[in-house]
């Protein structure tokens, strides 16, 4: 969807909807009530194996409510599971911001009652009107009264509802037949009577398409018919002067893509040098050069004890180690363990051992770079890095959106802020060593228990991580929703589009995780960059913090800030949040 205006909450308006959740509503020892999202509905919502609890027996999820789901356009119904062990009283109520782009939703339950005392499911069907293309944000407000008495717990859940605008406006009372007339009096009846008319319309329209194209290819064909005879002529003539040139210049041709969206008859790839990056020169690399560049820091497996396995992909596993002290064997630390499984490649072996090398020989606080290497022969290499309890900031920041009140990893906006200032502070620091990361998001960073944050290489990401990565044509998987226009269009990377990595990645945090661009194709993101679209304000995020975004994604790389610029405004909005706490 294209961008949208700026929208920020402080966070001193969300503390003070928490205090509508203290014990003036449900609280312990209360009536058991349970209101969540089921595995199935989260599964079809956002693609996780988890259930998401509003309400776990009467306690309400501070963490979970605020968040605005979004609803795919093909996605039109949504579906909460609720009950109680004794009476509670309901109400339900609906709440939409653009009333053009969708109608008031539709309960398949009264407008209040009780809550059942058994596990029960209501769905709520969410109604577009196929007027417009519009991101909607919809409400749903349930209120719940234990003992008709005033004590009511007020529950909003917010959503985000893709909404798409339809060729035909009558087409509407075909998907929801509960309308029986449309707002000029038509009926039902009447729309499912103009579909023949469209699918005429349709067929004729094909037919019309389809002997244009064989018309095209006809022309074409003639063309390089006539072409082709003149080739012959002029290979004849030159072999007649002993000349070959005529022969060496026609082979040369190239593979040419074109986008989705172009014609057939419309310029050909150099118009669109989104399809034309250059080979990664990681693949230039051999297997011998590359164990040849990590030598020096070559241990013995058999330091090495394997305990979980932290994250696993097609090819390659990170486990949590233990690495035995050379000197003193009593003496122990907790490492992260890159490997690959028996089927790797060799070339994916390379890439893993010249990734992890990205960051070697740098130090600073919020750098994570490779401690050993093991690369004995008959063994596949492994690289070591130190451990950080908490792993991975991506999956981390996704186990916070699901996590309850009372868990220890709920996090608070000002936490998101110092995370995102110690990441620039990292950036910052290779900035100053002319060290580009090319790969900076989320999966590549690494989080402890006190909250510190490191940056990490991005070896075996695009294994560990997938959805993440898209070819486009070249058999090259690239970051690229994380991606600047420059880097996606030319190939060029530097620190300007580092920062613009960082605004993406700023955008993860204040998400806790979600996807950016999730509803842009990919081969369409260098189009839908240019054109200025950028993507979304996220909820909840204050207009001050969604502006430094903004800043990241200029189009001129010249126009977006350094990062020590970022590290300083940043470090001021996270001491002005300190003064609501």
């Amino acid at each position: 969807m294209a961008s949208t205006p700026g929208r920020g909450v402080l966070p001193i308006l969300w503390r003070a909807l928490v205090l509508l959740w203290s014990c003036g509503g449900l609280c312990r020892g209360g009536p058991g009530v349970n209101v969540y999202l089921s595995v199935e509905e989260m599964r079809r919502l956002i693609g996780l194996e988890a259930e998401l609890y509003y309400v776990r027996n009467d306690v309400v999820s501070h963490c979970a409510l605020p968040f605005k789901l979004l609803v795919p356009g093909e996605t039109n119904s949504l579906h909460f599971t609720w009950h109680t062990k004794s009476k509670v009283e309901y109400k339900l109520g609906f709440q939409v911001d653009n009333l053009v782009a969708m109608d008031m939703p539709r309960a398949n339950i009264s407008a209040q009652g009780e809550v059942p005392r058994t596990i029960s499911v209501f769905r709520v069907d969410l109604l577009c009107t196929g007027n417009l293309d519009s991101e909607v944000t919809m409400e749903v407000q349930l209120n719940l009264t234990i003992n008709s008495s005033k004590n009511i717990t007020v529950l909003n859940f917010k959503r985000r509802k893709i909404c798409y605008k339809k060729p035909e406006q009558e087409e509407k009372n075909l998907i929801y037949p509960g309308k029986n007339s449309s707002k000029d009096g038509r009926t039902a009846f009447d729309a499912v009577h103009t579909v023949p008319t469209t699918s005429t319309r349709v067929f004729y329209i094909s037919v019309g398409v389809c002997c244009a194209v064989i018309f095209l290819v006809a022309i074409i064909l003639a063309v390089l018919h006539l072409h082709s005879m003149k080739r012959v002529e002029l290979d004849d003539s030159m072999s007649e002067s002993g000349s070959s040139q005529g022969l060496s210049q026609p082979s040369t041709q190239t593979t040419q893509y074109l986008r989705a969206d172009t014609p057939n008859n419309a310029t050909p790839v150099t118009s669109y040098p989104t399809l034309r990056i250059e080979k990664n020169d990681l693949k230039s690399v051999t297997l011998a050069e590359a164990k040849a560049r990590v030598k020096d820091i070559a241990i013995s497996r058999e330091r090495v004890t394997f305990k979980d396995v932290l994250q696993e992909g097609t090819f390659g596993r990170i486990f949590h180690g233990i690495l035995v002290d050379e000197k003193d064997p009593s003496k122990e630390k907790y490492v992260f363990a890159k490997t690959v499984k028996d089927h790797a490649s060799e070339v994916q072996v390379t890439m893993m051992l010249t990734e992890s090398c990205k960051l070697r020989g740098l130090h600073h606080r919020n750098l994570l770079p490779i401690s050993h290497v093991c690369i004995e022969d008959g063994e596949r290499p492994m690289v070591l890095l130190p451990y950080l309890n908490w792993g991975n900031l991506k999956l981390f920041l996704r186990q916070c959106k699901l996590a309850e009140a009372n868990n220890p990893q709920a996090i608070s906006q000002q936490d998101l802020v110092h995370m995102a200032i110690q990441i620039a502070c990292g950036m910052s620091y290779l900035a100053r060593r002319e060290v580009i990361h090319k790969d900076l998001a989320t999966r590549n960073c690494v989080i402890d228990d006190s909250l510190q944050v490191k940056i990490a290489d991005n070896a075996l990401s695009r294994d560990l991580f997938p959805m993440d990565y898209h070819c486009l044509g070249d058999n090259e998987n690239r970051p690229v929703r994380w991606m600047a226009l420059e880097s996606l269009v030319n190939n060029e990377f530097s620190s300007a589009s580092d920062v613009w990595a960082f605004g993406v990645t700023l955008w993860e945090l204040m998400t806790l995780g979600q996807t950016p661009y999730v509803d842009i194709d990919p081969f369409e993101m260098a189009a839908y960059l240019k054109d200025g679209y950028r993507i979304a304000q996220p909820i909840n995020c204050p207009d001050e913090l969604f502006a430094v975004m903004a800043c990241c994604w200029a189009l001129d790389r010249d126009e977006r800030p350094k990062f020590q610029q970022l590290v300083q405004c940043l470090t001021e909005f996270h001491a002005a949040l300190g003064a609501y706490v």
